[in-house]
């Protein structure tokens, strides 16, 4: 296709408008009458005993309304985990409190929470507040705390083990490495990263004494899984609390998490019967939000003679944190298993995850949570198969690439098509990869090394299987549309509009998009898993189809005609011999005679998983002296089904890419092994990309339709993040191949790659 933004079906956001003029409405923006300002006293120790908490001198400060510490909030439940995951043994889900209670278990772990007239008034009081310390031995590495006799976390986690999960058939897959004609190993990092959006998380709670009503208005996602877990935690019925979100400054999935500080400001708001407002500096983001990833993976693939993947082994050791967050377990469990083998027909998979507690933050979902790690996997042990095979890598995932539909992986997923090789094709033609050995004399003769990498993705989109649409007419001839899905800046207005103007034959301008609000939409999964268009989006059309079936009766009234009769196309309502009508119309007609709204209902059940999938190249360049890596070009060739905004499809890619180069080239968050101190907990130590480190994106987008929803879309919120990691670390292993350079962690710093060489060298050298 031609550039997205000259396709006709790209129209610039809706939203755009009042983001662009200051008219965004931002948690932080709200003006809210009577409101008080709340800070968290945190952890300053990994691990330590809390003896006492004074908070005399803090609460005679005037202006401070309230201070809480775990003894005030005894009459909270723990924070659940959401995720039921089956192991060999039950997960282990230790007990969570809002404030830490006898112990602190990560630096960053909320002690005590003040509420003030001003946010400075409240920062001052957690200044003077005095917490007797007994710091105990921690642990940050995951490797080190799943060693014998490593720092014991919790006491009903031996081995500081909270769960194994394990699946396919041992007996199988052994038997095919046993007939393997070459077996290639390779033991990967997923570096632990910080979601780090624009807008850090806020929260601020509100009580009503008559009513007995929380309601709560955060920055963040899913508000029905949040306001269901809120209220276990609060020990009210779900009824009782109300949970929205204004507009986002991105999410990520970081922000699906149910955090502490929620329940927290409902807590004092109840309490001191204020609003209570709070948010988070950058360094709570980091500190106190969840990380992601972190997680170390052996894979082992079985390669018959002639090159044909004949099973693959994956043992990974995955980092929880100090607590189970809401979602948390499943970044290595349940989330990557249907991404197990990418791309690939490979008939036999075993997969063994130890899920191990540390002292640091918890690990819950990032973009693409899980995903990102198995597509990892398998593309750097076919690179390094091509390598030690000496076949074009290219070649290889051509030969072994899933080819008839629908195919079923191993552990149960169902890909219905794709066209994986003829993507590969083209982004090996786009990215001009004949051309590339006269670039890289070029670079050489600058005394650069030049490396191009190919990588491939299988993403499996849907999020939670159910979701609801509700559409109703307004007075004026608008439509609202009600979906429990959740915009964190997508676009939404936009291509929901977009969608049911097609369907509906009305201009996008009549519809209006109500989200987030537990008030407004009954029930929702929420926002994650590249979600939106594929279950919002629909349930949406089949609300769309159920209001026009809903508006026949009216409109064979107003046609004098048998509503059996009735048809509807572009916007109208026709009977043979008896003329036309306007959806408008008849909606008025039914509102007048009625005094309902004309209104539907569309609900997906058990819906299956989509798979958007790509191919996409790099080109780097490095400096051998220091070590530096330039990413030069990125081209990719992706399926996401049917497209309905292809230039909004075409920003959540480039935003994907981003975030996945970033972890490649630059973004860890780090714990200092010895005192477990986060050494990356400012903007001065976690490096993310600038515009500066990114090429021009190279994209094009392949619509091969899904029949998995009404639309054909596959989804596109999380593919970048996901085919960008394996695509950059192969072109620079590429590059440093000539010099014995076969393996590299991320993220590939010009230290790390600087010490890879002089490693090479002094290997080289005897």
């Amino acid at each position: 296709m031609d550039s997205a933004s000259s396709d006709p079906r790209s129209l610039r956001r809706f939203e755009d408008e009042r983001f662009l003029t200051g008219r965004g409405n931002y948690l932080d923006d709200e003006a809210v009458p009577g409101v008080l300002h709340a800070m968290v006293l945190r952890s300053p120790h990994a691990h330590a005993a809390i003896l006492a908490v004074d908070t005399e001198a803090a609460r005679k400060l005037p202006g401070v309304h309230a201070i809480y510490t775990a003894a005030d909030i005894a009459d909270l439940g723990s924070f659940p985990c959401s995720l039921a995951v089956a192991g060999d043994a039950p997960l282990i889900v230790p007990s969570r409190q809002a404030l830490a209670r006898d112990c602190a278990r990560h630096v960053g772990d909320p002690v005590a929470f003040v509420v003030a007239e001003t946010i400075d008034l409240a920062r001052e009081a957690c200044e003077l507040i005095a917490v007797d310390y007994d710091i105990l031995p921690s642990v940050t590495d995951l490797t080190a705390a799943a060693e014998l006799g490593a720092p014991e976390i919790w006491p009903q986690a031996p081995g500081n083990l909270a769960l194994r999960y394990r699946l396919g058939d041992e007996a199988i897959v052994a038997a095919a490495f046993e007939r393997a004609a070459h077996v290639v190993s390779c033991r990967v990092v997923n570096n632990r990263i910080a979601a780090a959006a624009l807008e850090p998380r806020a929260a601020l709670g509100r009580f009503d004494p008559t009513s007995g009503r929380y309601r709560l208005s955060l920055s963040g996602a899913s508000v029905h899984d949040i306001r269901r877990e809120l209220a276990a935690v609060l020990c009210v019925a779900p009824e009782r609390l109300d949970v929205a979100c204004p507009d986002v400054g991105g999410g990520f999935g970081m922000k699906n998490v149910t955090y502490p500080e929620y329940a927290l400001v409902l807590v004092a708001a109840e309490r001191l019967r204020r609003p209570v407002r709070w948010l988070a500096e950058r360094i709570e983001d980091f500190s106190g939000g969840v990380h992601a990833r972190d997680n170390l993976t052996t894979g082992r693939l079985a390669l018959d003679k002639k090159g044909r993947f004949l099973a693959l082994q994956v043992e990974t050791i995955a980092n929880l944190g100090a607590y189970v967050s809401s979602l948390g377990p499943g970044s290595a469990t349940t989330a990557p298993t249907p991404a197990v083998g990418g791309l690939y027909d490979i008939p036999a998979m075993t997969m063994d995850v130890r899920c191990i507690f540390t002292n640091t933050v918890p690990i819950d979902a990032y973009r693409g949570a899980g995903k990102p790690e198995a597509n990892y996997l398998i593309e750097r042990l076919v690179d390094e198969a091509a390598h030690r095979l000496r076949i074009d890598p290219a070649a290889l995932r051509k030969r072994n690439f899933i080819h008839r539909f629908p195919y079923r992986k191993p552990f149960g997923a169902v890909l219905d098509c794709g066209s994986f090789g003829s993507n590969l094709d083209g982004v090996l033609a786009a990215a001009d990869r004949p051309g590339f050995r006269r670039r890289k004399a070029q670079s050489r003769r600058r005394g650069k090394l030049r490396g191009f990498g190919i990588g491939c993705f299988l993403e499996t989109s849907r999020g939670a299987p159910n979701e609801d649409a509700w559409l109703s007419f307004r007075a004026d001839g608008r439509i609202d549309m009600a979906v429990g899905t959740q915009s964190n800046g997508q676009g939404h207005e936009t291509s929901f509009a977009q969608l049911l103007s097609s369907e509906l034959g009305l201009p996008v301008e009549r519809f209006h998009l109500v989200q987030g609000d537990t008030a407004l939409v009954p029930s929702g999964g929420g926002h994650g898993g590249a979600r939106s268009l594929h279950m919002g989006g629909g349930a949406l059309v089949l609300a769309a189809r159920a209001l026009v079936e809903a508006g026949k009766p009216a409109a064979g009234q107003l046609l004098q005609s048998s509503p059996d009769t009735v048809t509807f196309e572009g916007g109208r309502f026709r009977a043979p011999g008896a003329g036309e009508v306007d959806l408008v119309d008849v909606a008025r007609h039914v509102a007048e005679t009625t005094g309902q709204a004309l209104a539907s209902h569309g609900a997906r059940r058990n819906a299956p998983l989509t798979f958007p999938n790509g191919a996409q190249a790099a080109e780097v360049e490095v400096d051998p002296d220091t070590g530096e890596v330039v990413l030069l070009r990125y081209v990719a060739v992706d399926d996401y089904g049917t497209l309905i905004n292809p230039l909004l499809t075409e920003a959540q890619v480039h935003g994907g890419l981003a975030q996945g180069i970033g972890q490649a080239l630059m973004e860890e968050a780090r714990y200092d092994p010895d005192g477990g101190q986060l050494l990356s907990a400012t903007f001065m130590d976690y490096a993310m990309p600038r515009a500066m480190d990114l090429p021009s994106f190279e994209l094009s987008m392949v619509e091969l339709a899904t029949e998995a929803n009404p639309i054909g879309a596959k989804g596109a919120g999380q593919a970048g993040c996901i085919g960008a990691p394996q695509t950059v670390i192969h072109a620079i292993l590429d590059a440093l191949r000539p010099l014995g350079v076969t393996h590299l962690d991320m993220p590939a710093t010009p230290s790390r790659v600087w010490r890879a060489i002089q490693e090479a060298r002094d290997t080289a050298k005897g």
